[in-house]
């Protein structure tokens, strides 16, 4: 699977009163489409990275403003950040020296929308 490639559920997919999850089993290639992007963010660094990224001014966050944040090393954010970056979850444009970081909103969009039904069907008892 391409690094470049990204996820995942598509608009219109999400139909009808309940998100994919709830209406219908997942197909295999949308489940391991998904557990990629959601084994990306079962990381509580990662996690924590892609809501640092995501939420910071202007909508993208300079390596060097994420590195001091956590009691780890350089390298091991990077990994980090890698993973999230080959998920689609983020994106990295290098200026310089240093490499400025955005979350990609549809690919969090998408993830909510497999999860988050507007409805929960009803079950026969």
């Amino acid at each position: 699977m391409s690094k470049q490639k990204r996820l995942l559920v598509r608009s219109d997919e999400v139909v009808g009163c309940c998100s994919p999850l709830v209406r219908q089993p997942l197909s295999v290639e949308l489940a391991v489409e998904l557990s990629r992007l959601f084994k990306a963010i079962g990381d509580p660094v990662r996690l924590r990275l892609l809501s640092l990224i995501a939420s910071h001014a202007g909508g993208e966050a300079c390596v060097c403003d994420l590195t001091g944040v956590f009691d780890l090393t350089g390298p091991t954010i990077s990994h980090h950040l890698k993973v999230l970056r080959e998920a689609g979850l983020i994106s990295g444009e290098r200026r310089g020296t240093w490499v400025y970081y955005r979350a990609h909103p549809e690919a969090l969009r998408r993830l909510s929308e497999v999860l988050v039904p507007d409805e929960i069907p009803a079950v026969n008892a």
